[in-house]
């Protein structure tokens, strides 16, 4: 997870949504990623499905059994079917969101049983540390708005 952070604060750094994803199969970061959706001008450059994007390039293989995915906060409703979708075998996410979590929050999409594959879920790693970058750069944000308004 701490991988995952690092990668988080890169995307902090450049005004991205602050989420590090990180993909492990054995003891091997296959890929790495945050997201880059302001960036690419794209919806879909979450950190989650860029990292399997970057794992099914690099392993020439669009299954990814054998793998965890580390992620920042619970993926949304996308990226959580990216996962099923990319076979990856366990989710280990930091902290939960409750606007948009896909995973426990508001739904169970990576363990729902009318879906060809589930996967293995353990939440709450660094959950503090994950919370307080997505509150910080949130709070940063709202101050830059509220001087940009004139207010």
């Amino acid at each position: 997870m701490s991988l995952a952070l690092a990668e988080a604060r890169k995307a902090y750094e450049i005004g991205e949504v602050p989420i590090g994803a990180v993909l492990v199969i054995g003891d091997e970061v296959v890929a790495a990623a945050h997201n880059r959706r302001e960036t690419w001008k794209d919806a879909t450059a979450h950190a989650e499905v860029i990292a399997i994007q970057e794992a099914c390039r690099k392993l020439g293989r669009w299954r990814l059994t054998g793998a965890t995915l580390y992620v920042t906060i619970e993926p949304c409703p996308m990226c959580a079917g990216a996962l099923v979708a990319g076979r990856v075998d366990r989710l280990v996410y930091g902290s939960a969101d409750y606007k948009a979590g896909a995973v426990e929050s508001i739904f169970n999409i990576v363990q729902h049983v009318a879906l060809n594959h589930r996967m293995e879920v353990l939440a709450g790693v660094k959950s503090e540390e994950c919370a307080a970058l997505m509150r910080e750069f949130f709070r940063e944000r709202r101050i830059r708005k509220k001087s940009d308004s004139g207010t």
